[in-house]
């Protein structure tokens, strides 16, 4: 008669430690416990924003009159009266045209660098990334001071032609700056896709006699459909939810798209119409998690471009003979025209009094702008408060994220997919509509609480988080699943709970993804300003919103130095995370 086993135990004659016993509070484990605190973190996080905007869009008057009447009059006033329809046409404009300019920029050069002979390709592949850690605010400062009507570069260009050939307060305009901050992005998911492609078709193609650029176009570039359908619906989900570019180069013309609207009826009116302000929030939530849902349809289907197999030919690149000198000035023209110049102008301007080819910046050369910041304590607390919010975030965010992977990837826990989804949900979450509805939220939050976060770091944080943590999901998920769950089912049998199998064996394993996660929500919260204009308060201003702030009332110079500052920040903070993770593949 054999004895009792215990749940995946070893047979009776190995040596096993007993396990230890935990106690039980309301029958629940305390893996358990953990798995159902994330569950409502999760759940809270995302519904907070959400519900308040969707029960206000449907209501007569604002969420705090008592009385108020379910209707769909809201809806129908946006539409007949705030002149919500070309709204809608230049959100549609802009974020096609901001698509299509990202694509033929990162599609070919991702291709070029990656799959032919490239003199320099390794510096030309760190530079076409560089923009991503630059936040699309500053550059678009950096645009104005280089290419705006009075910017250095166009002066001159007028001065040499007579007039200047391009318009940076036009939609065109607004893409094209939009475009040469997301390029990054959507190079990266072709770069890696390209990387891990087989190249054993591109042989089949030279045995059949087919050139470079033939290889390219009909092998190369059809199998890169799942990251070019990935990076277009994200782009123009990003497109549809940025504030900074159409707030910079379209309000002054008068072109409003959805993020605009919203900005100048929410924040900037005297006397806010919240009905009409619930419904184009609500809008804008539905069209982009109709996005990603579409983007999850449209890869389901990705199978059919498999070319990774169990014997994978080794990368020969091409040979582009003198187009590849092509190839290096167009590079060389995107990453010096799109970023580099624009970001030298912004910092040099930091250092000027005035810049304008007229006169020689030389000779104004000045530290006052920084002097400036430095003296008054508004501007010196935003400093402070966007660093407190990036690393305070990083590690809040972060470990919800591993947890969450965890719990989603790696347990029995009966509500594991719906924790995934909703880590994952805060992608069909502008941060104009985070920000507008945890303001919301805090406003009526029950027992005092939302009074006590309102206008705090606290709230700021909260909205930036909500915006970093798919970003901190995706990027521990990944690692976690190339560990082989027999050293999960090793620790159980050795009388672990799931809680100290996470933390003994998982949780190491999982540091080098862990500080991949903390970097990147660091660099995407200094980065964010976005939640924080509607959730911030004097004492709660970040580098985003001051900077804002500054440039309304004509004080390009002290933009121009806050704006130097955060760049300085990001760039020793990514060169040391670099440092200390070399050696780390998944980090």
């Amino acid at each position: 008669m054999t004895e009792p086993s215990r749940a995946a135990g070893p047979p009776p004659g190995d040596a096993v430690p007993d396990a230890p016993a935990y106690r039980r509070p309301l029958g629940l484990g305390r893996e358990q416990w953990l798995q159902y605190a994330a569950l409502a973190a999760l759940a809270l996080l995302v519904v907070a924003p959400v519900v308040p905007i969707l029960y206000q869009s449907l209501l007569d008057r604002p969420l705090y009159e008592a009385g108020g009447v379910v209707s769909l009059d809201n809806y129908v006033r946006l539409f007949t009266e705030a002149g919500f329809g070309e709204v809608v046409l230049n959100t549609v404009y802009f974020c096609l045209l901001t698509t299509f300019i990202t694509l033929l920029i990162a599609v070919p050069m991702a291709v070029v660098v990656v799959r032919t002979e490239l003199p320099g390709g390794r510096l030309f592949a760190a530079a076409m990334q560089w923009p991503f850690f630059i936040s699309s605010l500053i550059l678009g400062f950096g645009w104005i001071t280089m290419y705006g009507p009075a910017g250095f570069v166009s002066v001159q260009v007028r001065q040499l032609l007579g007039f200047v050939p391009w318009n940076l307060y036009s939609i065109p305009g607004m893409a094209l700056t939009e475009a040469v901050a997301l390029a990054p992005v959507a190079y990266t998911f072709c770069a890696n896709a390209l990387r891990q492609s087989d190249a054993s078709l591109e042989a089949a193609a030279q045995v059949c006699g087919a050139g470079p650029l033939r290889i390219l176009t009909s092998v190369v570039v059809p199998l890169l459909r799942p990251p070019i359908v990935y990076s277009s619906i994200l782009v123009v989900s990003v497109s549809i939810e940025t504030l900074s570019v159409p707030l910079l180069l379209g309000q002054p013309v008068g072109i409003e798209v959805f993020s605009t609207f919203l900005y100048r009826h929410g924040l900037k009116s005297v006397d806010p119409d919240y009905g009409v302000l619930g419904a184009a929030s609500a809008l804008v939530l539905l069209v982009t998690a109709l996005l990603v849902i579409l983007q999850a349809k449209l890869l389901r289907d990705a199978q059919r471009f498999v070319s990774v197999r169990g014997k994978a030919t080794r990368l020969r690149r091409l040979d582009l003979g003198r187009l590849k000198w092509v190839s290096i000035a167009a590079i060389i023209l995107y990453v010096v025209l799109g970023a580099l110049v624009p970001i030298g102008g912004l910092m040099f301007r930091s250092f000027t009094l005035v810049f304008t080819p007229l006169q020689s910046p030389l000779k104004t050369l000045t530290t006052a702008n920084y002097e400036r910041i430095f003296t008054y304590e508004a501007y010196v607390q935003s400093i402070r408060n966007s660093l407190i919010i990036a690393a305070l975030g990083a590690v809040l965010v972060a470990a919800l994220a591993m947890v969450a992977v965890m719990v989603s990837r790696r347990s029995e826990f009966r509500f594991a997919r719906t924790v995934e989804y909703l880590a994952l949900a805060p992608q069909a979450m502008p941060g104009i509509i985070v920000g507008i509805g945890l303001f919301w939220a805090l406003a009526f939050a029950p027992l005092g609480i939302g009074g006590a976060l309102q206008g705090t770091l606290w709230a700021v944080l909260i909205g930036f988080g909500v915006r970093a943590l798919p970003g901190a999901f995706g990027s521990i998920a990944p690692p976690l699943m190339q560990i082989g769950r027999e050293l999960d089912n090793a620790a159980r049998v050795s009388g672990a709970d799931w809680v100290r199998t996470f933390v003994r064996v998982l949780a190491r394993l999982l540091r080098p993804a862990f500080a991949g996660a903390l970097i990147l929500v660091f660099v995407t919260m200094l980065k964010e300003y976005t939640p924080a204009v509607f959730l911030g308060s004097a004492d709660a201003n970040v580098i985003g919103t001051t900077m804002l702030e500054l440039w309304v009332q004509g004080n390009t110079g002290s933009v121009a130095a806050l704006a130097t500052l955060q760049i300085v920040i990001t760039a020793a903070v990514v060169a040391v995370a670099g440092l200390l993770m070399r050696g780390h593949k998944d980090a």
